[in-house]
């Protein structure tokens, strides 16, 4: 588990993430959310203690980042797939990574296997690489220690459709198997298809925070009847807010029972009657986050 309390990074005047707390569970995938310039990047890099805060603190396994022995055996990190060694070949940079954290250097064919990348590609120098090949021989960086934790920023930058099914496959294993992930995208439908919760920033401060089913839920009702007018003049003489829907019915915050109730008394035949459809995220990214969008350039 990653646990963010407090957590703020100050550059001058610049405040980069302000006051930010949140929890990170083992066996869900947290989607980290915000428009460029958000402080996503920043916090990201606080918690792999890369970056020292002003204030607050994060732990993971209940420890510092930096006191965790051997970390990368505990957590696989990417947050810059371009930050690798380009005089290396892609296979000399997993040996050196397992070397270091003393893996079995089998690991290294596993890994190059698991990410697709081919005996040749893993042979080139990483400064032919295209940016999709990077983000892959990152994510296999990051897993070679065998970590039981991923904190991944922008992972899917570069890669095909194809790359980025196999990104979500991948994560939502990780996930299942029992796995921490904690992942950063601006790609709102992937995010969408493998986030189990949401962290949304703007403007470095948390403006929301849950499991995703209860954020995209929508309290209310969509109704319709033979008669819509009498059921809206229903509905308002009841004390409750409706209005109608350009593609015909009603929409009310009311329950299903309410309206039901109401319908029943006014003596009106409901055709349809159901509960209020979900957000898309795309639609709730830009409602919290209309007010919070880039204005200055700043870290992100």
């Amino acid at each position: 588990m990653i646990t963010v309390e407090r957590l703020t990074k100050r550059y001058g005047a610049f405040t980069a993430v302000d006051d930010v707390s949140f929890e990170v569970r083992p066996g869900r995938v947290t989607g980290f959310l915000g428009p460029n310039g958000a402080g996503k990047s920043t916090a990201m890099r606080m918690m792999c203690g890369l970056t020292p805060p002003t204030t607050g603190t994060t732990t993971v396994f209940g420890k510092p980042f930096a006191e965790l022995v051997n970390p990368g055996r505990r957590v696989g990190v990417l947050l810059d797939a371009s930050a690798q060694h380009v005089g290396r070949t892609g296979r000399e940079v997993l040996a050196l990574s397992a070397l270091t954290m003393g893996v079995d250097k089998r690991r290294v064919d596993e890994m190059l296997e698991l990410v697709g990348l081919s005996p040749k590609e893993a042979g080139r120098r990483v400064r032919n690489y295209s940016l999709g090949m990077r983000q892959r021989l990152g994510i296999a960086n990051a897993l070679v220690g065998d970590p039981q934790m991923l904190v991944l920023d922008e992972p899917v930058n570069g890669l095909d459709p194809a790359g980025i099914r196999w990104m979500r496959s991948l994560l939502r294993d990780f996930a299942e198997a029992g796995g921490t992930v904690l992942l950063s995208s601006h790609l709102l439908l992937e995010m969408d298809a493998i986030a189990d919760d949401l962290v949304v920033i703007g403007h470095g401060k948390i403006v929301a925070q849950g499991a995703k089913s209860e954020l995209l839920a929508v309290a209310g009702s969509v109704a319709s009847s033979l008669d819509d007018a009498s059921l809206l003049a229903a509905l308002r003489g009841a004390g409750l807010e409706a209005e109608t829907r350009p593609s015909g019915g009603l929409s009310t915050p009311a329950s299903p029972e309410e309206v039901g109730r109401v319908a029943l008394a006014a003596g009106i035949v409901l055709t349809g009657l159901g509960a209020a459809e979900n957000h898309g995220l795309e639609e709730l990214f830009f409602d919290l986050t209309s007010e919070h969008g880039r204005e200055e350039v700043g870290a992100a």
